[in-house]
Parts: structure tokens; sequence; C-alpha cells
């Protein structure tokens, strides 16, 4: 699957992406882990639809009832639609220089901040509301007016996020601009339990394939494939003893595309069906 360089992709006719941007997402189809460069950071409000992203060490989902901030990188995007037939969400871009300008402006002093997580959730009350119909309302405006008018609506929106969340937002933008950390250990031992392939898992740790398995086997001394399998069987194995579920519950969430397939490896590792646990 191509690699999707966002938000350049919607910006036409630019040779260099402005520092605020605004794009009307739509799609009538299903996507699913489509592999994503996100080139700025960036609020999603979704309209329509579900959506669950994975960033290095986590993952989310929301619905229409939550939209998300993301920290610039490589995500792994699901979209789905909902009952309708159609997916929409209003895509709000800023550059790390005008988080800068407006920390300076309007945040405390800098302070020790968890690069952890790379997203920040909000709850879509009425003020987010009506913020999203104020950035259609001013997508007419005269061009020469519009880069004016979004630092005005941005500013505007974080001040209310500031004033909502507190510390802990404020926490999270100093985030954004903090130095980038990804340690490989963390990202990979953070996907035993999903089901991901190895492809996916190298993308979020921003390295092709075969330099993902080379750097994997240097870590780890053994091959990311028997790895990643012998975790997750074990893990498998632990949940099938809970007694809770069967092994047609889990096989995919395992990463096996067939009950038969995760039947014949659990045998083979544990010398039992895992019908008989």
């Amino acid at each position: 699957m191509p690699i999707e360089n966002i938000p350049e992709k919607y910006l036409k006719n630019s040779t260099k992406s402005p520092d605020l941007f605004v794009y009307d997402f739509k799609m009538t189809s299903d996507v699913l882990k489509s592999k994503v460069n996100l080139g700025m950071n960036m609020f999603s409000f979704l309209q329509i639809g579900k959506k669950q992203v994975h960033f290095a060490g986590t993952a989310v989902a929301v619905n229409k009832e939550q939209s998300l901030l993301l920290k610039k990188g490589n995500w792994l995007w699901t979209e789905l639609l909902d009952k309708e037939e159609i997916y929409y969400c209003k895509l709000f871009f800023f550059s790390e220089k005008v988080l800068r300008e407006f920390l300076e402006k309007h945040g405390a002093n800098e302070q020790q901040v968890n690069d952890d997580i790379p997203y920040f959730i909000i709850g879509n009350d009425a003020y987010i509301s009506s913020y999203i119909n104020s950035l259609s309302t001013i997508s007419e405006a005269p061009k020469v007016f519009m880069e004016n008018l979004l630092s005005v609506k941005f500013e505007e929106l974080m001040l209310y996020l500031l004033h909502k969340y507190g510390q802990k937002f404020q926490s999270y933008l100093y985030s954004l601009v903090a130095k980038e950390t990804s340690p490989f250990r963390k990202i990979v031992e953070s996907k035993i339990h999903s089901n991901l392939k190895l492809g996916e898992i190298a993308f979020l740790c921003n390295m092709s394939l075969s330099t993902f398995k080379r750097h994997f086997i240097e870590e780890y001394k053994v091959s990311p494939g028997k790895w990643l399998q012998d975790k997750r069987l074990q893990k498998a194995k632990e949940t099938l003893e809970q007694g809770s579920l069967r092994p047609s519950d889990i096989y995919l969430d395992f990463g096996y595309n067939n009950l038969s397939n995760f039947s014949i490896a659990f045998k083979n590792k544990f010398g039992i069906s895992p019908r008989d646990i």
C-alpha cells in the first residue's frame, strides 16, 4: 500500500505548506490501515463515520462524538462509514511555528512533558460543533483574508481547549514541540497483542521492512516473525484459559486470517488444540 503524504496531497498548486490549512475530507467506502505520513500536527473533527489510528506505541478509536488532535509523524488510519453512506471529517492542520508562537503568548513556563501519547481526545460539545460550522463559513472568504482569519480561529480554538482541559492540554501542546523520541523496543512491544502485520509495525517505526527485520534481529537475537508469533500465541493461551472466549472469537485479534492456521500454530507450540484449553 502506498504512503500518503498529508497535507501535501490536499494542497493544490502549492510548493510550500501554509502554516494553517483547513480541508474537508469525504469518502464513500471504508479505508483500512492506510499508511499516512502526517507532515503537520492536525485536528480531525469527525462528523460522520468512525476512525481508528495507530501511532508508534499506541492506538485510539473515535466516533462523531469526539475529535482528535494528532501529532505529526507516521500513522496507520482506518476510516469507516457508519449508517450513512459517506465518511466526513474536517481537518485543520497547523505548523510547529504557529504552535510555538501560541505557547510563547499564552503558555506557562515550559515544563517536563510526557510525550508517550501522540493524540488528544476532544469531546464534541456545543462549542466545538459551532466552531466546526464557523470553519465552513470562512472557507468561502476571499483568499487574501484567509490566512488572517485562520490565525484568529486557531487562537480561539486553542484558548478554548486550554480553558476546558487545563494543565492536561497544555502539557500535551508542549509535547508536540518537545524533541521526539521513539524507542524501537517500546513500539515493537506495544504491538505484541495487536493484529498488525510486520510491514505495518515497520512503518510505525519509520523503517523499511528489510531495515526493521535487520534491526529487530540485532535487538532481540531472533526473527521478528518468530518472536511475535510466540508472544501472541502465549497471550492467546492466557486469554482462552480465562474461559469466556472460544478460539473462533480470538484468532483474528492475534494476527491469523483463519481459525485453521491459528489452531495449527497453537498446537505446534503447546502440543494441544486451542479447543482443548
